[in-house]
């Protein structure tokens, strides 16, 4: 085992031999760095003033993301290269072109903000080219500005000169930090802590097998999107962390013909991507998935093992009828997702068990699918309610084959099976709709908290059944907000 953990800070080698498992990056940076141009203002990666940029390595490429410092732990740092707006002014005072636009266009007013936007537009600065407005707003819907507006640090976006790209030193600094970071790189697992709880940081999954057997009682941390909020939140001692990010084994996606297969540690912005293939829904819905840096750090296999009742992608996974790889040491066992959750927070995962794969199904020829996000704001927002919908018809248009799930009409993601019942042998039509609605009564009952009524759930479970009628029945209708908006644009 390695015993110490080992980064790059900007150009810095910080090798560190004692960390608490649980300490924030973000805490690390300001108080132990004085680098605090890193600000916190939620602590539960809301707001995104806390972004730095974190370079990790993919095969031979490094691949820079913004992510969170406020939910981030440090010790997840290992092996990766770590920038902080402090590095972007060069030695002689000159401004990296992403700041120089945000002066030119007046983009900061208090300030406050102004360093997570400016990482945030590092991030897109350094991985594309000329974005789309769009994918301008993608990548800042985490950073929130109370007081400056979105328009000038939008034109600061469009303003930053990618003909200077070749010329940054972070760019033309690619092969020698590329070829530092290899050399960092082992396969190692590594352990450490701070005298009281411990660390583990395996490299392999048989590594991490050993580790969550001798281990059972152990949290496994994979983006930490929200185990970290039960830290700074909640207030809880983790003992010990099992961090399952060093497994590059569990980062692949591939098409298996009649189905993707998804390592558990597959990020939000690779899972988007392959998900699209099967259903251009899925590929909206996860555009509304967290802030970008919610997505670059958040994984599908976390967000299942998770269990949170209004996660959003079990929900679309129950419905296209996926289904989890569970390994305890050399053994593993398959299960139907919808089968894993069994109560609130409590899944089908026995001690020493760990989610390695997941294995979704594409749609077979003339299938319906339909997926619908609601929630308070329609970026970076926690579901109120999510519904997914998959329908198989006969040759005469009735209903042989109805999977409807949902998420935050109960304590764990959900089938409706009394409306899918209420559908089996009809015609798809409003009385058939008309009838599974009544019968969601029977299925659920729902809680009020402060993201919605029971009421209002319930109501909302019927609405999107009939929505998904009339987008399969008359496609002529435009029923989403981003397809509203575009046509807006154009017209």
């Amino acid at each position: 085992m390695r015993e110490t953990v080992r980064f790059l800070l900007g150009d810095e080698l910080v090798e560190i031999a004692s960390c608490d498992p649980t300490r924030t990056v973000l805490d690390w940076l300001r108080l132990d760095r004085r680098r605090t141009g890193t600000k916190e203002g939620c602590a539960e990666g809301d707001c995104g003033a806390c972004t730095i940029v974190v370079g990790r390595l993919d095969g031979d490429r490094l691949r820079y993301e913004a992510i969170n410092a406020c939910i981030r732990f440090l010790p997840t740092l290992d092996g990766c290269h770590v920038l902080t707006v402090e590095h972007l002014k060069a030695p002689d005072g000159t401004l990296h072109p992403v700041q120089q636009a945000m002066v030119d266009c007046h983009g900061s007013q208090c300030g406050f903000c102004t360093p997570g936007f400016i990482m945030s537009l590092l991030a897109l600065w350094l991985n594309e080219r000329a974005p789309s407005v769009q994918r301008i707003e993608d990548a800042l819907a985490g950073n929130l500005c109370r007081c400056t507006g979105y328009e000038p640090i939008i034109a600061a976006a469009q303003r930053m000169d990618s003909a200077e790209r070749e010329k940054d030193r972070f760019v033309a600094g690619l092969p020698a930090t590329i070829a530092r970071l290899k050399a960092l790189a082992d396969s190692e697992t590594i352990s450490i802590g701070d005298g009281e709880r411990h660390f583990y940081a395996p490299a392999t999954t048989a590594a991490l097998a050993e580790l969550v057997s001798t281990h059972p009682q152990a949290t496994l941390v994979a983006g930490a999107t929200d185990v970290g909020l039960w830290v700074t939140k909640g207030m809880r001692r983790l003992d010990p962390v099992i961090y399952l990010g060093r497994i590059d084994a569990l980062r692949g996606i591939s098409d298996e013909g009649d189905h993707l297969r998804f390592g558990a540690m597959a990020n939000q912005i690779a899972v988007r991507e392959a998900l699209a293939t099967i259903s251009p829904q899925l590929d909206e819905m996860m555009r509304r998935f967290g802030g970008e840096q919610v997505r670059n750090a958040g994984t599908i296999g976390g967000n299942i093992a998770n269990g949170s009742p209004i996660g959003d992608l079990p929900p679309a996974l129950i419905a296209l009828g996926a289904t989890l790889v569970l390994r305890k040491g050399s053994e593993r066992r398959q299960l139907p997702l919808e089968a894993f959750f069994l109560d609130y927070r409590k899944q089908d995962r026995q001690p020493g068990e760990f989610v390695e794969t997941v294995l979704v199904p594409k749609l077979p020829a003339g299938a319906l699918f339909h997926i619908s996000k609601i929630s308070k704001r329609f970026d970076e927002d926690i579901s109120a309610v999510c519904g997914a919908f998959y329908l198989a018809l006969d040759q005469a248009g009735r209903v042989n084959e109805a999977r409807l799930a949902y998420g935050g009409m109960a304590g764990i993601p959900k089938r409706a099976k009394a409306a899918e019942a209420a559908l089996l042998g009809r015609s798809w039509d409003e009385a058939a709709v008309a009838a599974a609605i009544a019968a969601l009564a029977q299925d659920f009952t729902p809680l009020t908290d402060m993201r919605a009524s029971a009421a209002y759930r319930l109501k909302v479970a019927g609405n999107l059944l009939r929505r998904f009628l009339i987008e399969t029945t008359t496609p002529e209708t435009s029923t989403r907000v981003a397809g509203l908006l575009a046509e807006a644009a154009h017209g």
